[in-house]
């Protein structure tokens, strides 16, 4: 068989004309993860969607400009946490997978495409968490003091992130051809918004006590409220940090490149700039602009609007060699 394909291909190559285009290679750009890299947004309902406008999306268009060759395997699934990304175990990812799970689909394709595959792009980890904020599951009307950080939730999550991730990055590695660059992203803390879903009613309370002669907010102690606000905000700054660090530590160890996805939307920074027109946190107003939480039509939601996507999207092109 082998001699009969090595003679196929010297007659094909003798048999041009001598003024044929060589054929071009196909390439491809495999992204994997969870619902940031299938484009999730609310729909106009409010409900989440898959849409071709997630950070994988753009960038593929970006790259395409310079490869037409290139093809964009999406393989990736909502809800997908580094458990199921390695295990499998969510109905609706599950049916996708031939393999057995996302990793194990991902594995499969960079052996059957080896060098043909240019780029991979991994965002696993943020599921771990995303349950962790108890009292903020998508009801119509939030109470603040309703709200706080399930511990426990998060102590497994982690565990997770550092014993899973260094798992998914070494089989990835395995799989990849020498040749082919694995990027992979930290990421963004979407729950600094809740500190806004009782705005509102806020400042009405303190609209009233003006009216009614009060002292207004000077000399007072902070409510209850205000100050489940401030410790709900700072842990989960401390979450973030912890859950970033996990990441780019194992990535970092496998040989993965780093899109540190978190500097784009500043999430330490506290300051309130001189010129802003909200009196919004720098950290606090990224998210707003970048993501569907403040929106109060179609959000809160946790996942990137276009802007947060193109934000993304250039983190990752300026990894990419």
């Amino acid at each position: 068989m082998a001699a009969v394909a090595a003679a196929a291909v010297v007659v094909a190559g003798c048999s041009g004309s001598g003024d044929e285009e060589p054929t071009t290679a196909q390439s491809f750009y495999l992204s994997l993860g969870d619902s940031l890299t299938v484009g999730v947004q609310p729909d106009d309902e409010g409900r989440p969607e898959e849409t071709s406008e997630g950070y994988t999306d753009v960038l593929y268009r970006t790259l395409k400009d310079a490869d037409s060759t290139l093809q964009h395997e999406r393989m990736g699934c909502g809800g997908e946490d580094t458990t199921t990304f390695v295990e499998g175990g969510i109905a609706d990812c599950d049916t996708r997978y031939e393999a057995g799970s996302q990793l194990d689909q991902a594995e499969a394709f960079l052996r059957e495409h080896g060098d043909q595959v240019d780029l991979v792009t991994l965002t696993i980890g943020g599921n771990n968490f995303t349950n962790c904020v108890d009292g903020a599951g998508g009801q119509a009307e939030l109470d603040i003091e309703d709200i706080g950080v399930n511990e426990e939730c998060v102590a497994d999550g982690l565990e997770r992130l550092e014993t899973e991730i260094p798992v998914i990055a070494e089989r990835l590695t395995d799989a990849a051809s020498a040749d082919t660059q694995i990027v992979a992203m930290t990421y963004y803390n979407p729950f600094l918004a809740l500190a806004l879903l009782e705005e509102p009613e806020d400042e009405a309370s303190e609209d009233e006590e003006a009216e009614e002669g009060g002292d207004g907010a000077e000399g007072a102690e902070a409510t209850p409220a205000e100050e489940a606000d401030e410790s709900l905000a700072a842990r989960t700054v401390e979450i973030l940090g912890e859950v970033n660090d996990s990441l780019t530590s194992s990535y970092e160890a496998a040989g993965i490149d780093v899109a540190d996805v978190d500097t784009v939307f500043d999430g330490a920074n506290t300051e309130v700039p001189d010129d802003s027109d909200t009196g919004m946190p720098v950290n606090l107003q990224q998210i707003c602009d970048l993501t569907w939480m403040c929106n109060v039509d179609r959000g809160p939601d946790i996942h990137t609007n276009l802007a947060g996507a193109q934000a993304i999207a250039e983190v990752f092109g300026e990894r990419i060699r």
